[in-house]
């Protein structure tokens, strides 16, 4: 009775000491204030680490002066359809790479599976400077289709020593940028999308679980 099940894909990194960050960034600390082995009561875990390590979503005042804080983000853009497209074969996501895509008009939320995913997948956790990521022409595209959430399986949407421009293009317009998935093994197509940042209050952004659910019918 009630029919197959859904299928869900966890698409987001896990966190733990190991894990690549931004150079500069501090990273992920785990300590256990309290732990039953010890005799302690409880087992308590205390987590340092920035706001943008691991899969995360970036608020708009993260490169945009007086933007929203990740509490404010619109939540009916961070759950709903969203289209899976495979990217492997491309160094970076400029708008003459979007355009052959043939991706269709009314697009809301776009999720970029490139070689980046490869690199989660066999554990490869050293920061990579050459990741693909969207150029600024790239965001434009986006921006004047109405796309209005961006995921991609790098650590940030731009590339690396020229983070601003494609950033700004995107908060400054309303665009979502979601960084850090993990798509290795996630086919192109359509899912149902579920990324809930945490709501840390004023944040220039925060980390999320993200998942894939694909119904069978």
């Amino acid at each position: 009775m009630g029919g197959d099940p859904v299928t869900i894909y966890d698409i987001s990194l896990p966190i733990s000491e190991r894990l690549t960050v931004w150079p500069g960034d501090p990273r992920v600390t785990l300590t256990q204030d309290a732990h039953l082995d010890r005799g302690d009561p409880y087992t308590l875990t205390r987590l340092a680490m920035s706001a943008h390590a691991g899969t995360h979503v970036d608020a708009p005042v993260h490169f945009v002066p007086g933007g929203a804080g990740i509490d404010q983000l619109d939540l009916d853009l961070l759950i709903g359809p969203a289209r899976v497209v495979d990217v492997r074969d491309c160094e970076a996501l400029t708008a003459e790479v979007l355009e052959r895509l043939s991706i269709p008009a009314g697009t809301r939320r776009l999720l970029f599976r490139t070689r980046n995913s490869e690199r989660w997948a066999r554990g490869a956790w050293e920061f990579d400077p050459g990741f693909v990521a969207i150029l600024s022409d790239g965001a434009r595209w986006l921006v004047e289709r109405g796309v209005r959430l961006v995921g991609v399986d790098g650590l940030s949407v731009a590339p690396f020593g020229d983070d601003a421009p494609t950033h700004r293009i995107l908060l400054e317009a309303g665009v979502i940028a979601v960084e850090g998935l993990n798509l290795d093994g996630i086919e192109p197509g359509i899912y149902r999308l579920i990324c809930l940042p945490l709501p840390i209050v004023g944040s220039d952004g925060a980390p999320a679980r993200a998942v894939l659910i694909r119904d069978p019918s």
